[in-house]
């Protein structure tokens, strides 16, 4: 799979793709990456970065079967846990605990990006025409427009108080996804101000990364990017947009939820073997001081440091 490759690449974890035969058929998979991290220990993922993963297959008997190879696998590996990022949760004695705080919010996308702008409610409509009109020059692109990328998301993410992926990553999406991924950049003159990473794949188009400077929230940027990902999405032919997870009610959902998205259930389960599940997730409150020293660090260190830290957080 080539998100195996990518993360393989991108953060040295070891893949692993576990595969279901019935006779000589193919009935199921089960993507798996190995996360090592000195500061947080050993997990078993599908998949690290993305939003979705788990078990692939139509069948009861594979899916089983496939969760009790990966379960041996975890023991085998002496990881904390087993975590499969699922929609749906699978029947498994295994799993002793989940997470299911988060929704998918999607968007079925209409034939012509002027039945979407009509489909917007008048407010949205006045918001998004209002940054459209501001004038930000808005580009396509894939390697080239990677620095321009990164300069707008690594100091968001360092405003947040979170450490950010390295370039490494987003270069290694470009180079094994091709054509199925590319830079949406908005500049102020040439600044960049909102940048977002767009995928596509089997009629959906996703944005897993997106940031814009908070300096330039009075000017809707934020909307005109989004307006130009969903006008690519459609030219694209896809016939779903997934703006990525929210916490339900939380600022992310409410932003999403403008533009017509709806929310689907994410079920992220587990097989644990020691410790918690949250416990190197930057929400949890343990990490309340290291959140705000971190927004205060130079973007030049947080860049630097973020990268070796966030690799090894499941």
């Amino acid at each position: 799979m080539r998100w195996l490759r990518v993360l393989a690449d991108a953060f040295g974890h070891e893949p692993f793709l576990l595969t279901a035969y019935r006779d000589d058929s193919v009935v199921g998979h089960l993507p798996l990456c190995c996360v090592r991290s000195l500061l947080f220990g050993r997990f078993l993922v599908s998949l690290p970065y993305l939003n979705s993963g788990g078990v692939h297959s139509e069948s009861p008997d594979a899916m089983t079967a496939l969760v009790d190879e990966a379960v041996r696998l975890a023991d085998r590996l002496d990881v904390k846990f087993l975590e499969l990022r699922h929609e749906e949760p699978i029947e498994h004695p295994a799993f002793t605990q989940q997470m299911s705080d988060k929704v998918h919010m999607r968007l079925p996308l209409p034939d012509s990006a002027d039945a979407m702008m009509d489909s917007l409610k008048s407010k949205r409509r006045s918001q998004l025409k209002n940054g459209l009109k501001r004038g930000f020059c808005a580009e396509w692109g894939g390697m080239e427009l990677l620095d321009a990328f990164y300069a707008v998301f690594s100091r968001n993410m360092r405003d947040l108080g979170t450490p950010v992926y390295g370039r490494k990553l987003f270069r290694s999406i470009l180079q094994q996804l091709g054509d199925d991924a590319e830079f949406c950049c908005l500049r102020d003159g040439d600044k960049p101000v909102a940048a977002a990473l767009l995928l596509h794949e089997r009629g959906v188009s996703e944005v897993p990364s997106a940031s814009s400077l908070r300096e330039y929230n009075s000017t809707n940027v934020n909307m005109a990017m989004y307006w130009h990902l969903l006008e690519r999405a459609i030219e694209r032919g896809s016939r779903m947009f997934d703006f990525g997870r929210s916490t339900v009610d939380g600022p992310t959902y409410r932003f999403k939820k403008q533009w017509g998205a709806e929310p689907s259930q994410a079920v992220w389960q587990y097989y644990v073997r020691r410790g918690e599940i949250n416990a190197a997730r930057p929400e949890n409150k343990k990490f309340g001081l290291a959140v705000k020293v971190w927004k205060r660090l130079p973007l030049a260190v947080a860049n630097r440091i973020g990268p070796p830290i966030v690799r090894g957080i499941p």
